[in-house]
């Protein structure tokens, strides 16, 4: 039986425009007494860890979810600004009930978020997030419940909880990495706290960029959705550097440059680690989880290696969902997002993707240009649509019918993927084909009916 529709959590948590509903003064405060309510019906002392990123609102909602936490009784610790895997990291390994994190990862500044985490470092599933939810909207029918009449807890940032993410990472790392050299962008995130402090630990020669947050400059052209910014840097620095590294603004992906200033999305990350995994035995199965967004490319390039690909829906928590029903050990997404789970990770982190593949091409002596380079890629186009409300596609026949029709053209040589973004109001259509006249052709006329019939 399928779950009531989520009005509040999409596929990374709660996101909105800062200050607006679910992010007022008054919805964050009950979204923490919520989450509180929830924890103490399983834990009569739980403790919370909270972290944010670098929005010049991040402060102050963080506040009044603790402000709604310890209206319940949970005790809150914080690690200040920090990355979204460090927060789940905390939480598994400090025995927190929870570990929340305000961000809206690679978002404008002017958006927010928050992202809940159990104890065991997991995302909630669905149906606990929909229960939360129904206690929310009850708790905001009573005004009185607001808490302003209350002070907002005082919570400094706790150094060595971020202090001890970074040695965990760098504990990670059994190869010598002391010849790479690499241009990192933080994106003004929350990466600027820590991917410093980790390379160093590590002994890699690392240049940052981006790396000066002012509450408003955050993925502003920079970060994992500009990943072409570090590739151009490094095609006019040829020489320089054997890496790229391109993190959003939460640092729970990355996105990479090959040494001569070539993108390297997450497909690529998923060919060289699970080839890699391969050959050591632990890839469980000779399986990879990736997404219905992952091209045709690299699931051709693991089947001539041996690797079967499954596809699960968008979304780093449905990725980990299959991977745990199949005990896949890799999976991920084309955006940058990619889970090993041959080790302790329970979430997408990128730092750890990137110390993972600089280990790789430190032991096989190999750029990454050469690790992937016989994965042809079969021309992609993704258009994003704005929408005034999410109907969905089945509802619409103009979009069926510019959908059907595509397919029938592609004939199995191509695939089309339309979805809505689970955190923003846009409808996206992918489409992949052997020929790009053909893919822009499809994609502009299935694009064209949902903005037609749906269009903001």
């Amino acid at each position: 039986m399928s779950l009531p529709t989520r009005q509040l959590f999409g596929t990374d948590g709660i996101r909105g425009v800062a200050g607006e509903f679910p992010l007022t003064y008054e919805s964050t405060y009950a979204i923490g007494r919520a989450l509180g309510h929830d924890l103490r019906r399983v834990n009569a002392n739980p403790r919370v860890v909270i972290g944010q990123d670098t929005r010049e609102s991040s402060g102050w909602i963080a506040d009044r979810v603790a402000l709604g936490l310890a209206s319940q009784g949970v005790a809150v610790e914080s690690a200040g600004v920090i990355t979204t895997p460090g927060v789940a990291y905390l939480a598994r390994s400090r025995g927190m009930a929870a570990g929340v994190v305000i961000s809206a990862s690679h978002n404008p500044w002017t958006d927010n978020g928050i992202k809940v985490f159990s104890g065991d470092g997991y995302k909630l599933p669905d149906a606990r997030e929909l229960a939360i939810e129904k206690e929310i909207f009850a708790l905001l029918e009573k005004p009185q419940a607001d808490g302003s009449g209350q002070p907002a807890p005082s919570l400094p940032g706790d150094a060595g909880l971020r202090e001890a993410y970074i040695h965990w990472l760098a504990k990670s790392v059994k190869t010598d990495l002391s010849r790479m050299r690499v241009l990192v962008d933080c994106a003004n995130g929350a990466a600027t706290a820590e991917a410093p402090g980790l390379f160093r630990a590590c002994g890699v020669k690392a240049e940052f960029v981006h790396s000066a947050p002012d509450g408003k400059n955050i993925n502003e052209k920079c970060g994992a959705l500009h990943p072409t910014t570090v590739a151009g840097m490094i095609a006019a620095r040829k020489g320089e550097f054997d890496l790229g590294i391109t993190f959003d603004g939460d640092a729970d992906r990355a996105l990479f440059s090959d040494a001569n200033g070539n993108v390297v999305n997450g497909d690529a990350v998923l060919l060289i680690a699970g080839r890699e995994m391969q050959a050591r035995g632990t890839l469980v199965g000779n399986t990879v989880v990736a997404t219905t967004m992952s091209n045709m490319g690299l699931e051709v390039a693991l089947k001539r290696a041996g690797i079967q690909m499954l596809r699960a829906n968008v979304g780093d928590k449905y990725v980990l969902e299959e991977m745990l029903k199949t005990a896949a050990t890799l999976g991920g997404e084309q955006s940058g997002h990619i889970l090993f789970r041959d080790g302790d990770a329970t979430t997408g982190d990128g730092l750890l993707t990137a110390l993972r593949l600089m280990e790789i091409m430190a032991r096989s002596g190999h750029s990454v240009a050469e690790l992937a380079g016989d994965m042809k890629v079969f021309p992609q186009t993704i258009q994003n649509v704005r929408v005034r409300e999410k109907v969905p596609f089945a509802q619409v026949p103009e979009v069926q019918q510019a959908i059907a029709s595509a397919e029938k053209e592609l004939d199995g040589n191509g695939r089309v993927v339309v979805r809505y973004s689970g955190t923003e109001a846009l409808a996206r259509v992918m489409v992949e084909a052997e020929s790009e006249d053909r893919m822009t052709a499809l994609a502009d006329g299935i694009a064209g009916a949902i903005r037609a019939r749906l269009g903001a």
